[in-house]
């Protein structure tokens, strides 16, 4: 009976590599095979017993312990391992044919400060990478996850085609959890209009809402606001508005003492907060790709119109754009100055309660129409009160004043 069971098992290992398994004590406890042609399954183990479980085992662990590195690199498959082996990287070790578990990650954890996932990069390889990521997270690891330039998939494929050298700068580069999350999302969505950055926005607030360490959020917030030119205002201001809109789980991200913060009273310039606020709906409405305000804005509000310096400078590039017959799409890509880039990502994450959109332009150039009255007519009480106003001067500007209360009131 033994012997028949052993002999079926060695029949399956025809046409087959013969890896030896050992444990962290460099004993041999199974036998694994690999497939030298395209039949099915490409990997076969010995079977389990009492002292062999593939969940609780690694390949190569037990010399990836010895290789003098705080980091161990963990990839899908015995060849991948052995590659890398043969070119001088001993810190590597290999899954047994199924997804890592929670006895794996103890493992990594054990001989490890920090372990850089390097799995192949084709959709089973990334599906295991994001498995492989919550368990190692939810162990409290240090996680890096391997991203290999150029077009090999897989780390045994780029180790023979670009040299050792190359592999470990990808390895000393390996991205964070956060990183690759982001990554991932934005690779995952098409982002063209305002409200496809939006949506990008508060997945990554999501996303960095489960950073618990505050300096270590700031600087992710920092690199993101970079590399995908949104500003710091507007991941802090989505933050706050889904946190109000109380949404479960998200954690409000609160700006660090020692952080310069470009708040109102910097943006100001001697404007009301009203104001401030009403021009910055009027660009938001502006950009918004799924109406088009332009033409029944440009009417009655000009660039020059702008009282905030920021707002003026976004009014004038857009109205140029728009008299152009451009579309509001892409909208972003006009843009240069990270200033302008900040300020506008941040006006897309504010919420200006616009229920009926034709409703509130309506009510907004009311509004403006009737403070250019009001300016004016402020400028004739002013140029009334000098008493060495001749008399005639001072019956015209008596006229054009009650013209001017006569149109304000008419304004409802």
């Amino acid at each position: 009976m033994v012997n028949r069971g052993k002999g079926q098992f060695f029949d399956k290992f025809k046409a087959r590599l013969m890896f030896p398994i050992k444990d962290v004590q460099d004993r041999v406890i199974a036998f694994g095979g690999r497939v030298l042609d395209d039949s099915k399954p490409k990997y076969i183990n010995s079977p389990e017993n009492i002292v062999y479980s593939k969940g609780r085992q690694l390949f190569g662990l037990n010399i990836a312990k010895k290789s003098g590195k705080n980091k161990i690199i963990i990839v899908e498959g015995y060849m991948d391992a052995i590659s890398l082996y043969q070119r001088g990287i001993t810190n590597v070790v290999a899954s047994l044919g199924t997804a890592l578990t929670e006895a794996q990650g103890r493992l990594l954890r054990k001989y490890a400060s920090q372990i850089i996932i390097g799995y192949d990069a084709d959709g089973a390889g990334q599906a295991a990478t994001m498995r492989g990521m919550e368990i190692l997270q939810n162990l409290g690891c240090d996680i890096r996850i391997l991203q290999l330039d150029g077009d090999a998939k897989d780390p045994d494929e780029y180790v023979i085609k670009y040299g050792t050298g190359r592999f470990e700068r990808c390895v000393e580069n390996a991205i964070s959890l956060v990183e690759f999350k982001v990554k991932t999302l934005k690779n995952s969505m098409t982002i063209q209009t305002a409200s496809d950055k939006i949506k990008f926005l508060n997945e990554i607030v999501k996303i960095l809402s489960k950073v618990d360490n505050s300096i270590e959020r700031e600087i992710y917030i920092d690199k993101i606001s970079k590399e995908y030119n949104i500003s710091k205002e507007a991941i802090y201001a989505e933050s706050n508005k889904m946190s109000n809109a109380g949404n479960q789980g998200i954690k409000v991200l609160q700006r660090p003492l020692g952080i310069k913060r470009q708040d109102k009273a910097n943006l100001k310039e001697e404007v009301s907060d009203g104001l401030i606020k009403r021009e910055n709906m009027i660009i938001s409405l502006l950009i918004n790709p799924e109406i088009n305000a332009y033409n029944q804005i440009s009417k009655k509000i000009r660039p020059e119109d702008f009282k905030l310096g920021i707002n003026k400078k976004i009014a004038s590039i857009l109205y140029e754009h728009f008299e152009k017959g451009n579309s509001n799409n892409n909208i972003l890509n006009l843009f240069t100055e990270d200033e302008l880039i900040g300020h506008i990502t941040s006006l897309m994450a504010d919420d200006y309660e616009i229920t009926n959109n034709e409703k509130a332009i309506e009510d907004l150039l009311k509004v403006y129409e009737k403070e250019k009255l009001q300016d004016e007519k402020n400028k004739i009480l002013k140029m009334l009160e000098d008493d060495n106003i001749d008399k005639d001067k001072k019956t015209e500007l008596e006229k054009d004043l009650s013209n001017l209360i006569i149109k304000i009131a008419k304004i409802k």
